[in-house]
C-alpha cells in the first residue's frame, strides 16, 4: 500500500477524529470530512454529502457511542481487527448515525488488505447513503478498473460505474471547505489524495477502452498532484504504456524508467517497457504531441 502518512492524511480529511462524544461536531468530521463551500443551491442537499451528517434529533445511545469510539480507537496497524470491529458494529447498529463514517473507513481498509470485492460492497453502500463522499468515490473509481480481469462480468458496466465515480469526485472535491481545526497542509493532502485517485481511475477507464490519448493527461494529473512522496508505480506503468501505444516513445521510456526505479512488482515490466520504447524511438516515427 502507499505511504502510511498519506493514508493517514486522507483519513484525517475523512474523519479528523470522529468526535463521537459530540454528534454535532461528528457531523462535520465524517467522510469526506468537510462541508461544502459551493453556492447555496449546492449546499442545500447535505444529505448527499459524506462531509456532513444531519445532527440526530436524539442523543446517541451510550452503548452505540461507546462501540463507535472503540472502533475509532483501533490502530490501522491491525487492519483485520479493525475491519472485524467495524463489521460487528454495522451488524449490531445497522441504522446507526455513525455508519457513514464506518462505511467509508471500511472501504479503504478492505482495499488496503487486498479484498476489493468487500470494498465494493461496503463502498457502494456508502455512496448510496452519501453520494458526495469524495474519498469513497475516488477510491472506488481507482480500485474498480484496477481489480478487473478477463473474467470480470459485464466489464463495461464496471467501467461506467468507475467513470461516474471518478468524474463526481473530481467535480465535488474542489468545492470542499476546510473543517475547523484542521491544518491547511493536512487538508490539502487529503483533497489531493482523493483527486489523485480519481484521475488515476478515470485514466484507467479510458485506457481499458482503448482511448489511450485520453488516458495520458489523467495519469499525468494524478502523478502531478499525488502528495505521496513516492509516485504510484501503477500510474507510471500505465502512463508509459499509453504513451507507447500513441507512438510517444520518448515519453513512454521516461515514464517506464521512473517506474523501474521504484521497488515494486512492476519493476521488471517497466524496465522491459523502457527498453522497448527506446528501440521503437530509434526505428519508428514518433507521433507529434
Amino acid at each position: 500500500m502507499r505511504s502510511k502518512n498519506v493514508i493517514m492524511a486522507a483519513l484525517f480529511v475523512v474523519a479528523p477524529g470522529l468526535a463521537l462524544s459530540n454528534p454535532a461536531s461528528y457531523a462535520q468530521a465524517s467522510p469526506a470530512g468537510q462541508t461544502s463551500s459551493s453556492p447555496p443551491k449546492a449546499q442545500a442537499d447535505q444529505s448527499k454529502s459524506g462531509n456532513t451528517l444531519a445532527v440526530p434529533a436524539a442523543p446517541a445511545d451510550p452503548e452505540e457511542l461507546a462501540a463507535a469510539k472503540a472502533y475509532e480507537a483501533l490502530p490501522l496497524s491491525d487492519l483485520p481487527k479493525k475491519i472485524t470491529a467495524g463489521e460487528e458494529f454495522l451488524k449490531k447498529y445497522p441504522d446507526s448515525q455513525y455508519r457513514s463514517a464506518i462505511y467509508s473507513s471500511l472501504t479503504l481498509e478492505y482495499v488496503q488488505v487486498g479484498n476489493p470485492q468487500k470494498a465494493f460492497e461496503i463502498g457502494d453502500k456508502e455512496v448510496a447513503l452519501k453520494p458526495d463522499d469524495v474519498q469513497t468515490l475516488a477510491l472506488l473509481s481507482q480500485t474498480l478498473p484496477r481489480a478487473m480481469s478477463a473474467t470480470t462480468p459485464e466489464p463495461e458496466k464496471v467501467l461506467a460505474k468507475a467513470e461516474g465515480y471518478a468524474k463526481r469526485a473530481i467535480e465535488v472535491t474542489p468545492t470542499i471547505a476546510k473543517p475547523e481545526g484542521m491544518s491547511d497542509q493536512s487538508f490539502a493532502i487529503g483533497k489531493n489524495t482523493a483527486l489523485a485517485w480519481a484521475h488515476s481511475g478515470l485514466g484507467l477507464v479510458y485506457f481499458r477502452r482503448g482511448k489511450f490519448a485520453d488516458a495520458i493527461p489523467e495519469f499525468e494529473q494524478s502523478l502531478k498532484i499525488d502528495p505521496n512522496p513516492s509516485p504510484d508505480p501503477v500510474n507510471l506503468f500505465l502512463l508509459g504504456a499509453a504513451n507507447q501505444r500513441t507512438s510517444h516513445f520518448d515519453d513512454a521510456a521516461l515514464a517506464f524508467n521512473k517506474c523501474a526505479a521504484i521497488t515494486s512488482g512492476l519493476q521488471a515490466a517497466c524496465k522491459n517497457g523502457a527498453d522497448e520504447s527506446k528501440k521503437q524511438a530509434s526505428t519508428q516515427l514518433s507521433a507529434p504531441k
